[in-house]
C-alpha cells in the first residue's frame, strides 16, 4: 500500500468533487427546465427526457469520463452500485421515515421496466460492453422514452408535480436561465473529472479495484442527492413520486448510463468480480425489492431492514475482505 496522504489526497479530490457535482447538477436541470417551460415544451417532455437525464447526469458524466479515461471499471461500478443504492439503500432510508406507498400505475410499468433494464445491463457486462452494446443501450433507453412519451398524456400529473419541484412559481428570466444551465453543466463536466481522479488515486493507493471503489466510494456520492430528498419527502409525506422516480433512475442508469461508456470507452472489465457477482448481487436486491413492493402495495420499517442488510452484504461480499485490511493500515 502507498502513503496514507495519497489515499487522503484521492479522497479530499473525490468528496469535493461529489459535492460540487451536487449542486452543479440541480442547477443544471432546473435552468434547463425553465428554459424548456419558457418554449412552451410540454411536461411530459420535460418530466421524462429532460429531468430524467438531467437527474442522472452525475452518473452519466463521471461514468464517462472514465471510461473516456480507460477506466470502465469506475464507470461499470458506478452505475452497479447506484443501482444496488437507489432501491436498497435509498429506499430502506426514507422507508424508515414513512411507510412508502407504492401506486398501481408504478407496479403496472415503472417495476418490470426497471427490473428488465437492470437485467439487461447485468446480462451485457458480463466480460466487457463493446460499441455494439452501447448502441443496444442507447436503442433500449430511446424506445423508453418513446413509451413514455405515448403512453402519457401532456397533463400527467406525475410529470407536472417534478416539473414544478424543478421550475418552481417564479417568471422565467431567459438570461438567467440559460446561464444557470450552462454554469450547472460546466461545473457537472468539471467536477466529474475530480472525482475519477480522487477515485483511481484512492484505488491504487488502497490497491483495491476499480470497480468497488466505483461501487462504493463514488456510487454513494453520485447517489448522495437521491437519499436526501427521499428522506425529506418520506418526513414531509409527499411519497407519491418516490419510488417512480427511484426505479425511473435505475432505467436510466442502466441504459443511457450504461450506452454513454459502451459508445465512448468500450472494453473488457477487468474486475470479473464486479462484473460478475456484482450483477447477480444487483439482480437479487432489484428483483427482491420488486416482490415487496408488489407485496402489500408499500414498503415499510420491516422490508426497509430487510433492504438495508441486503446493501451491507453486497458492500462485505465485493470487498472480499481486503477492504477493511488497507482502511485499518491506513488509520495506523
Amino acid at each position: 500500500m502507498r502513503s496514507p496522504a495519497l489515499v487522503i489526497l484521492g479522497l479530499i479530490f473525490a468528496v469535493a468533487g461529489l459535492i460540487v457535482l451536487a449542486f452543479a447538477a440541480d442547477h443544471f436541470v432546473a435552468g434547463a427546465a425553465r428554459l424548456a417551460v419558457f418554449y412552451d415544451v410540454s411536461p411530459v417532455v420535460i418530466g421524462a427526457v429532460l429531468i430524467g437525464f438531467g437527474t442522472s447526469a452525475p452518473e452519466m458524466v463521471v461514468s464517462g469520463i472514465a471510461a473516456g479515461q480507460g477506466d470502465l471499471d469506475i464507470g461499470v461500478g458506478n452505475i452497479i452500485g447506484s443501482n444496488v443504492a437507489n432501491i436498497s439503500l435509498v429506499l430502506a432510508a426514507a422507508a424508515a421515515v414513512r411507510t412508502i406507498p407504492v401506486a398501481s400505475a408504478t407496479l403496472r410499468r415503472e417495476v418490470p421496466i426497471s427490473v428488465a433494464s437492470v437485467l439487461v445491463f447485468a446480462l451485457l457486462v458480463q466480460g466487457g460492453i463493446t460499441r455494439f452494446e452501447g448502441g443496444v443501450f442507447a436503442a433500449l433507453i430511446l424506445g423508453f422514452l418513446v413509451f413514455v412519451l405515448r403512453s402519457s398524456s401532456s397533463t400527467d400529473g406525475s410529470f407536472a408535480g417534478d416539473v414544478g419541484e424543478f421550475v418552481g412559481d417564479e417568471p422565467v428570466v431567459v438570461e438567467k436561465a440559460a446561464a444557470r444551465a450552462l454554469v450547472g453543466l460546466a461545473f457537472v463536466v468539471v467536477s466529474s473529472y475530480f472525482i475519477v481522479d480522487g477515485a483511481e488515486r484512492v484505488a491504487n493507493a488502497l490497491e483495491l479495484s476499480g470497480g468497488f471503489v466505483g461501487f462504493t466510494l463514488v456510487a454513494l456520492g453520485t447517489s448522495a442527492p437521491e437519499l436526501v430528498t427521499s428522506v425529506q419527502a418520506a418526513r414531509q409525506g409527499e411519497t407519491e413520486l418516490l419510488i417512480g422516480n427511484l426505479l425511473g433512475s435505475n432505467v436510466f442508469n442502466s441504459l443511457a448510463v450504461g450506452g454513454i461508456i459502451g459508445l465512448v470507452g468500450p472494453g473488457p472489465v477487468l474486475d470479473t468480480t464486479l462484473a460478475e457477482t456484482g450483477s447477480v448481487l444487483m439482480v437479487v436486491i432489484v428483483i427482491t425489492s420488486a416482490v415487496f413492493m408488489l407485496i402489500g402495495g408499500s414498503v415499510g420499517r420491516n422490508k426497509a431492514f430487510v433492504l438495508f442488510f441486503l446493501w451491507v452484504v453486497s458492500v462485505v461480499v465485493l470487498s472480499g475482505g481486503d477492504t477493511a485490511e488497507a482502511a485499518l493500515t491506513v488509520l495506523r
